[in-house]
């Protein structure tokens, strides 16, 4: 099983994957969480990479995720397809796309944090709370082209780790009865998942929220 997160910078990604890691373990199952290689890589260099380096960001994400045990839940924070989509938004540069889409193929649920977590500075990798928006869109535009579903997930705090343990229970049956959601989560019915429209999105957790 390989669950994506994917979103935005400043969404909640690496904080949900550590979440989602440590509840999924306390069930038992063989939890591996693959980092972003994109922080590391800045951290050891102190500077974003170069237009011809954003391949070998690809190449050793994937390397990191193939390098998972066998038999692991992987959680991968996040994916080759936000490199590819910085280097749409930075480079003018498309020659990533279909190398990053085919490697999404390869996650059985792809979860996109959503943009109602307020922005905060966090080093090298954050461009600031203007590229959000685009950087949402372009995620689900890409992922729209190749056909790849996904969910998106909004909440605050413990929230947002329920509402991401009900997409996988929903896309996961055989993990369903390994995940412990609270009464909250099981409130999200219907096909609004699946819709895509931002707004729609933002009401139905907003909802839920006040309840």
């Amino acid at each position: 099983m390989k669950i994506a997160l994917l979103g935005a910078e400043s969404t909640g990604k690496t904080q949900l994957a550590k979440a989602l890691g440590e509840r999924l373990q306390k069930t038992g199952l063989l939890v591996h969480r693959v980092d972003e290689y994109l922080r590391t890589w800045c951290d050891k260099h102190q500077r974003t990479p170069r237009q011809d380096e954003q391949r070998h960001m690809i190449e050793t994400q994937i390397a990191h995720e193939m390098a998972a045990p066998k038999g692991a839940v992987v959680i991968a924070d996040t994916t080759p397809l936000m490199t590819a989509v910085y280097s749409q938004m930075l480079f003018n540069d498309n020659s990533l796309n279909e190398l990053a889409l085919a490697h999404q193929a390869v996650y059985d649920i792809t979860l996109l944090t959503g943009l109602d977590l307020p922005w905060k500075s966090d080093g090298l990798q954050r461009d600031g709370p203007h590229v959000r928006e685009p950087v949402d869109q372009r995620l689900r535009h890409m992922l729209g082209l190749a056909q790849l579903p996904y969910q998106v997930v909004y909440g605050q705090g413990e929230q947002r780790l329920e509402n991401a343990l009900f997409c996988i229970a929903r896309q996961a049956p055989h993990l369903a009865e390994n995940i412990q959601r609270s009464e909250l989560s099981a409130r999200w019915s219907g096909s609004c998942e699946t819709c895509g429209d931002g707004d729609c999105e933002h009401r139905l957790f907003s909802s839920l929220l006040k309840g």
